[in-house]
């Protein structure tokens, strides 16, 4: 998948992002909600983790137009808000889940994982993977190109290796049928809704 961080907290932040990528996602990380949304506007994230206490806003009014523009991303809250009533708040604007500072970083693997569920059956496929899935899945019956994948499956600073889509489709095709995706040539690939 790939995941936006908006973390204020710089040791947070980098051990959240080095631990995510070690578990093999791509993970772009800003400090700021104005830097944040222009990501978000131009990058289709798979994922949101998100800190409420932020230098240029509350995190729960970003979430609230977020959701407010019919964007479904799903959301993760990062905070030390620990009450009840904080979690109902935070849940009730648009979060998926809501993990309360400090967390171990491995139960954050696990809502991550979690959150990479395709219709309720438990597929095993690695991040990568999961991160081809998502990007055609969200637009069925469409071409999607192998630049567009790219996008979904490496963060900016990340080196892409020339045959490293064709290896992840063919993988999927293994684990989820041979015509599951299907490939446009010289155009890229789709799936059937």
């Amino acid at each position: 998948m790939r995941i936006l961080l908006v973390e204020d907290e710089p040791d947070l932040g980098a051990a959240v992002q080095g631990h995510v990528r070690e578990a093999g996602h791509a993970v772009d990380w800003f400090e700021n909600l104005a830097a944040s949304d222009a990501a978000m506007r131009t990058v289709a994230y798979d994922l949101l983790l998100l800190d409420l206490h932020l230098p240029d806003g509350n995190g729960l009014d970003f979430l609230r137009a977020l959701r407010a523009r019919r964007d479904a991303i799903p959301v993760v809250i990062l905070t030390a808000r620990d009450q009840i009533s904080d979690r109902i708040e935070g849940l009730s604007a648009g979060a998926d889940d809501y993990l309360v500072k400090p967390f171990d970083l491995d139960e954050l693997i696990a809502r991550l994982n979690a959150a990479a569920r395709l219709e309720g059956v438990e597929v095993e496929l690695t991040a990568r993977e999961w991160a081809v899935l998502g990007v055609l899945v969200r637009r069925p019956n469409a071409t999607v190109s192998r630049e567009q994948i790219e996008d979904a499956l490496y963060a900016f600073e990340q080196e892409i290796e020339s045959n490293a889509i064709e290896v992840y489709i063919s993988r999927i095709r293994r684990k989820l049928g041979r015509d599951f995706v299907r490939t446009t040539r010289g155009l890229g690939y789709r799936i059937r809704s």
